[in-house]
């Protein structure tokens, strides 16, 4: 029974010998654990409802099952949540492909309008073809449907202070996607569809520093409604902008540029927000306007766009689309909220933010 025996000192070398040649596993912490727990619920969830096919179940779980498949397309679309005092919100983060190592791009934040979420906003608005030929990310942070029912940025409701945790959950963000993915922080653009619009004006008053330029589409410039009964006044031209909280000399040395697409049928938000958006950014740096000119590619809407500038640089850009509602302009077509028939608004923005970030 004993022989070939080397002693217990011998076999416990060799079990040490082999664990020592086993793979490592990674920390296990109360993070990991719950972050694996849910994946696997999710995964489970999902099996579940592909299984149930066209019965009620698979029809009623079909919307929330779309909603997480990327928009078409090359690149990656990557899923985050971003936590603070006012909760936590969702975001997705558009990757263009081929992103190399030490790589630095610009950063483009995208807020959706009222009935629309991330992959909605990124579909209408096509801006992640846009980002994969000019070699930029795109981040779009989504609105919880428990903070408003209709998918609203609750930017007017600033009397309660919601309106600035919420500003606060997509500054952290984008502090996030900073930190983790491969972004130039000194090129990071800002825009915005209607109520997504008017956050990014509120988050621009807030944090003027953090953005090189800001794009408004159909919404309302800030300090114009404090509470829901005052911002469906400004939604339709009733209420008065109050003053920018900036100076010439701080305008110049740090608030971002502002471009303003409003269309000139829109029934929604009146038109009248986007000239009183462009008006108070060009009050506040104490720019002029420049001749409007009119613009008309192929069989797109016609535009009027008026450049207002200070000492030769361009303060704010109004552009009026003609016979464009509320809706993107140059969007995808049969998405809610796009209309095909408008310039694109996309291009728009990051030619506008390009611009900038040359500066």
């Amino acid at each position: 029974m004993l022989a070939g025996w080397r002693g217990e000192g011998h076999v416990k070398r060799q079990v040490h010998s082999r664990l020592r040649r086993m793979p490592r596993m990674p920390k296990r912490t109360p993070a990991t654990a719950w972050a694996r727990s849910f994946e696997r619920s999710v995964s489970a969830f999902t099996r579940h409802a592909v299984r149930a096919g066209s019965g009620a179940m698979g029809r009623a779980l079909k919307p929330a099952i779309e909603r997480h498949k990327p928009p078409p397309g090359p690149g990656d679309w990557i899923a985050g949540a971003a936590m603070g005092a006012a909760g936590m919100r969702r975001f997705r983060l558009y990757r263009p492909p081929g992103v190399a190592f030490a790589e630095r791009l610009p950063l483009m934040v995208m807020l959706h309008g009222c009935g629309q979420d991330a992959r909605s906003f990124a579909m209408s608005t096509r801006m992640n073809r846009v980002a994969a030929r000019e070699r930029f990310l795109v981040l779009y942070p989504e609105q919880d449907r428990l903070a408003n029912a209709q998918g609203c940025w609750n930017w007017f409701d600033t009397s309660s202070g919601r309106a600035y945790g919420e500003a606060a959950l997509i500054m952290k963000a984008i502090d996030q996607v900073c930190l983790f993915y491969p972004v130039d922080r000194t090129r990071i653009a800002l825009a915005g569809l209607s109520a997504g619009a008017s956050m990014a004006a509120l988050l621009v008053a807030r944090h003027p520093e953090r953005f090189k330029a800001v794009v408004m589409h159909s919404g309302i410039p800030p300090g114009t409604a404090h509470s829901t009964a005052t911002a469906i006044g400004a939604m339709h031209g009733h209420r008065a902008t109050r003053p920018l909280p900036a100076t010439p000399l701080a305008m110049a040395a740090a608030w971002p540029p502002l471009m303003v697409i409003h269309g000139g049928v829109d029934r929604v938000v009146s038109a009248s927000n986007g000239r009183a958006a462009a008006q108070v950014w060009a009050d506040a740096a104490g720019a002029t306007p420049t001749p409007q000119r009119s613009v008309q590619r192929g069989q797109r809407y016609a535009m009027a766009v008026t450049d207002f500038k200070r000492r030769g640089a361009t303060v704010a850009t109004l552009v009026e689309v003609d016979r464009l509602g509320h809706a993107w302009s140059g969007g995808a077509a049969n998405q809610p909220f796009s209309d095909r028939l408008g310039p694109d608004a996309s291009r728009m923005a990051w030619a506008f933010a390009a611009r900038q970030f040359a500066l």
